[in-house]
């Protein structure tokens, strides 16, 4: 068995109030692995890739293993005109696993 799509099938398994959390861990997972951060390490979800030392590459690879884990395609555009965790978290909820993240979902109820 793969893990592509693992992460995917994980977030449709969770209540709908759990499912951006969830993906922000996820998100910040693959993030902190390219920059070979510890597991308690905190990263900056509002800071720029770019200014957290990632280089296109990088942000490349990682836009790469998110694609896999999430079964579905990321455009290179959104992770500059995206350059934050936090702006690549609310596109992919928005955009691309829109289904996982239907409007009125992110109450914490």
């Amino acid at each position: 068995m793969t893990d592509s799509g693992t992460a995917l099938h994980e977030l449709r398994g969770l209540p709908r109030s759990e499912r951006s959390e969830a993906l922000e861990e996820i998100v910040v997972k693959e993030f902190k692995g390219t920059l070979l951060m510890t597991h308690d390490e905190e990263f900056p979800l509002t800071e720029s890739f770019f200014d957290l030392g990632f280089t296109s590459l990088r942000v490349t690879e990682a836009k790469q293993r998110l694609e896999e884990r999430l079964d579905c395609s990321i455009s290179s555009n959104v992770l500059f005109n995206n350059p934050t965790a936090e702006q690549l978290v609310a596109y992919l909820m928005t955009d691309v696993l829109a289904d996982l993240f239907p409007e009125g979902s992110d109450a914490d109820g």
